[in-house]
């Protein structure tokens, strides 16, 4: 039982650290982004329905960064090029991304992922570090972008205690 309590949690959580971590990229360079949890909305929702038409899971991926490449596009447009408000245009992205997902997810609510995309991202477990008791499935026995989420936090952490 908390075994998949925490399996659960290791993959709920996930998006949240990825949002953090581009959130803290973001305030190193001086910008208040509040507009990530928009972008990611978007990424998923258009990741989700490409997923559904093609059954690709790479052009489900190239559609999830398309779109959310566009809502940072947009941001940075609107704060860095026309000098806009931040927290205006990071809430203002927040909520279209919010409505565009609502828009977009309507047709296909309670529609599966195909067969081959479930593939692509199926758990993938480390030999040795999977077998740990308790903490070892959940954390070890993981989709591939799980593992490069811990990653990128070990980079991130050793990036900004040197700098």
């Amino acid at each position: 039982m908390i075994e998949s309590f925490l399996t659960a949690a290791v993959i709920a959580g996930m998006p949240l650290l990825l949002a953090t971590l581009g959130g803290m990229m973001n305030e190193k360079v001086g910008h208040l982004n509040l507009g990530v949890e928009g972008m990611m909305i978007m990424g998923a929702v258009m990741g989700f329905v490409t997923s559904l038409r093609t059954e690709n899971p790479y052009l489900a991926l190239g559609a999830a960064m398309l779109a959310g490449g566009v809502g940072a596009f947009v941001y940075a447009l609107l704060t860095v090029s026309l000098r806009g408000n931040q927290i205006v245009t990071g809430l203002t992205l927040t909520i279209f991304g919010t409505g565009f997902a609502n828009f977009m997810g309507q047709s296909v609510v309670g529609q599966v992922v195909p067969e081959a995309v479930k593939r692509f991202f199926a758990p993938v477990a480390i030999p040795v570090l999977s077998e740990i008791p308790i903490v070892g499935h959940p954390l070890f026995n993981q989709s591939v972008f799980i593992y490069i989420g811990y990653i990128l936090a070990v980079i991130l952490m050793i990036y900004y205690s040197v700098t």
